[in-house]
């Protein structure tokens, strides 16, 4: 999987999405996450939510999602958009992982690994020095990426979007990024 610049396609490449050039293919992966993890949700835990506000919530305040604080990926396969991935500031040093998302034709291929780890390449970019996340006990295949990924489980934590009653049903993770300097190679 390769990176590509904003606006150019290739086969399988992740690009860091802008609002104007993208939105449709936005709108269109934010809508089919939000149905899947609705009937997941509802599946599991009886519980059902009017997703269509969420939708136009997510899209009116995509902001959160753009530098230079955040970064909304995008991630191709055979020129299509297969995957999504998001990261928001939480505070000046932790951000958060959002609505990351795979198309199921396009699950398996390493996709969702190859979003993950460049929205961590990014996120230690823009500085932070923690990333976290939330996601519902049922994705399984989830907590095995970001385990893989050297995140670890933590308490629920204060800016998750997840309401408390639901917490319970819910894993919060985080990961420590290395500082910058770290990145460099040693002088000579």
């Amino acid at each position: 999987m390769k990176k590509a610049e904003p606006g150019q396609h290739d086969m399988d490449q992740i690009i860091i999405a802008n609002r104007a050039q993208h939105s449709e293919s936005i709108r269109v992966l934010f809508w089919e996450y939000l149905q899947w993890a609705n009937t997941k949700v509802e599946e599991n835990f009886g519980v059902s939510f009017d997703i269509a506000p969420m939708l136009e919530e997510d899209m009116e305040s995509l902001d959160k999602f753009m530098p230079p604080g955040g970064r909304l990926l995008l991630g191709y396969v055979d020129e299509q958009p297969m995957g999504i991935a998001c990261l928001k500031a939480l505070t000046e040093s932790i951000g958060e992982v959002k609505r990351m998302y795979v198309r199921p034709p396009a699950r398996k291929r390493g996709l969702g690994r190859a979003l993950l780890d460049e929205l961590l390449e990014q996120a230690g970019q823009i500085g932070y020095k923690r990333i976290r996340l939330d996601s519902a006990r049922f994705m399984e295949d989830a907590h095995r990426l970001y385990g893989a990924s050297r995140f670890r489980e933590i308490e629920a934590y204060e800016g998750s979007e997840i309401p408390k009653e639901f917490q319970k049903n819910w894993i919060f993770m985080e990961r420590e990024l290395p500082v910058k300097d770290e990145l460099m190679p040693p002088h000579s």
